[in-house]
């Protein structure tokens, strides 16, 4: 596996344009991101720069624009709270210590080849996941968005704060924050096609909302960003306490998770725009050194952006410097531009942040799910429900428990009826006329136990319900001939109706065991209780062997 993405200067105009209208999009997000965890505007800004070069430069992603992300956001929104209201004095750079942790989760998903599993997951718990955090956010913003301080206690202190909140609205701060959403929605509408890219609905609201604000509201106190110094961002060791441990690790993890849900997922997209493949288990790898280094330095946490990384493909970005040009001039405004910055009112922020939430829920399928399947439906919004109200990684996990539990079912249910077992000819299974013949005069003394199929552990039922008609048999002929694949609790399962047929004292043939199968069936030691000359190729010969044996009990007798 390569080290770092592979950079050419083939394509050096298209990537700097995609870079340059990337940094665009970007700025208005990190600061809208790095204010709304709590961390403050450097910290966007940071998150921007250093998880969109370091993903750029080691992901396996060429195109993807890695930065602060609204879903990232609400995790570090509440790590930030509930660490600073556990330990004031450190709390803030243990939630950096929980950023830094968080890349080296993602660095070993990576380096154990997880990034294929990761998106494996039922798409109405995905979208359930993701419209939840999608309401976080927008609750969150309540109280900014009317021009007031964000109430603590996260989802539920802001809705029970909300009379207070409705009863305090500062007119001037509600005009900015109303005025930036009209700006981000009118602007993809009025705009002609083929100058969009030169005016980014994000970053036109937030001049305009800061220059009306300049112009309108001088004397009004309206809530502004809080000044940072320029420069570099100072290194942060790792801060921790043995109290707060625990809670660290568990925030890490789900923000390592959702991290790669979103980068990955964000992979996808870039791949069906570029027409090429990403390599997800070195684009966690790039994604975790770009948190490591970004808690490292101050900087919030960050994934692949749809938003920037769409623009950055449409605008011409095709390899890994597209990335960096974008990383370059972010900092460049860190480096400079600050101070410019906290003219900027709370309040458009809030605006921009408030309508990043209205998108990320999934209208398109809220709309549709009931249609599909009520099941699905029922999934998606216990998920919502739990990701607002109670925990992001209890509404993940019971929602893929659930999802999973009513998909193995229904499986079940269909691989059960390719379970049979007969002992004449009928038409349950497909059988030649010489088969046919022979189960004729077997006379109801042999049964024909055909398997077809993957033996997942929900068809071991049916089996065992299949084998109660052994009791009336001589001999058995078990046909794997159809089984690619044999699970613990079907060989199992398999095993005790062979035990019982030759406890019976019934003959056992089988046929057509091959692969995974036989090696699973094997490890059980099945085939050391069976004459070699009882495992047989074919369904036709076992029946023969069998009728030839019933034939030779019957003159015996």
């Amino acid at each position: 596996m390569q080290i770092t993405n592979r950079i050419h200067f083939r394509n050096f105009s298209g990537d700097l344009f995609g870079g340059i209208t990337a940094a665009v999009i970007a700025l208005p997000m990190a600061l809208t991101f790095g204010v709304a965890s709590g961390a403050g505007p450097a910290a966007g800004l940071y998150g921007a720069i250093l998880v969109g070069f370091f993903a750029a430069l080691f992901g396996g992603t060429p195109t993807l624009i890695s930065e602060p992300t609204g879903p990232m956001t609400v995790i570090m929104t509440a790590v930030i709270a509930n660490l600073t209201a556990a330990n004031p004095e450190k709390g803030l750079a243990m939630a950096f210590t929980v950023v830094m942790m968080a890349g080296v989760f993602q660095i070993l998903f990576g380096i154990l080849r997880l990034g294929k599993y990761v998106t494996l997951m039922p798409y109405t718990v995905v979208s359930g996941f993701m419209s939840g955090i999608g309401i976080i956010l927008v609750i969150l913003q309540l109280g900014p968005f009317l021009g007031e301080k964000a109430p603590k206690g996260g989802v539920l202190g802001t809705l029970g704060a909300l009379p207070d909140l409705l009863s305090g609205i500062n007119g001037a701060a509600l005009f900015l924050s109303l005025l930036t959403v009209a700006i981000i929605v009118l602007i993809p509408i009025i705009v002609p096609t083929q100058l969009k890219k030169w005016f980014p609905p994000q970053l036109v609201a937030l001049l305009v909302g800061t220059f009306v604000a300049l112009w309108l509201f001088p004397g009004t106190s309206i809530d502004r960003i809080a000044p940072f110094e320029a420069g570099l961002p100072t290194l942060r060791m790792p801060v921790f306490t043995q109290s707060e441990l625990q809670l660290m690790v568990v925030d890490a993890i789900i923000l390592a998770v959702l991290g790669c849900i979103d980068a990955l997922l964000t992979s996808v997209v870039a791949d069906s725009l570029t027409r090429t493949e990403h390599n997800s288990n070195k684009e966690l790898i790039g994604q975790g050194i770009g948190n490591l280094v970004s808690g490292l330095c101050g900087g919030i946490a960050g994934a692949g952006a749809t938003m920037g990384t769409v623009v950055n493909i449409q605008a011409g970005g095709r390899t890994a410097l597209s990335g960096l040009t974008r990383a370059f001039i972010l900092l460049i405004v860190v480096l400079w531009a600050a101070p410019l910055t906290q003219n900027i009112p709370l309040a458009v922020l809030a605006g921009i942040a408030l309508k990043v939430g209205i998108d990320i829920i999934d209208w398109d399928f809220l709309k549709r799910a009931h249609q599909v399947s009520w099941k699905g439906t029922a999934i998606m919004y216990g998920v919502i429900a739990l990701t607002v109200f109670v925990d992001l990684m209890v509404a993940v996990g019971i929602g893929v428990f659930i999802a999973n539990i009513v998909t193995i079912d229904r499986l079940s249910t269909l691989q059960s009826k390719s379970v049979k077992a007969i002992t004449d000819a009928d038409d349950e299974i497909q059988l030649t006329e010489e088969e046919k013949k022979l189960l004729d005069q077997g006379q109801g003394r042999m049964l024909l136990f055909h398997l077809s199929g993957p033996m997942i552990f929900g068809v071991a039922k049916a089996i065992s319900r299949e084998q109660k008609a052994l009791k009336y048999c001589e001999a058995l002929v078990l046909d794997l001939s159809d089984v690619p694949h044999m699970g613990v609790t079907s060989s199992l399962t398999i095993e005790n109706a062979i035990e019982e047929a030759l406890d019976k004292g019934c003959s056992v043939f089988v046929v057509g065991a091959a692969g995974q199968t036989k090696r699973r069936l094997g490890k059980l030691g099945i085939w050391d209780r069976l004459p070699p000359e009882n495992l047989l190729a074919t369904r036709v010969e076992a029946l023969r062997k069998s009728v030839a044996g019933l034939d030779h009990y019957a003159t015996s007798s």
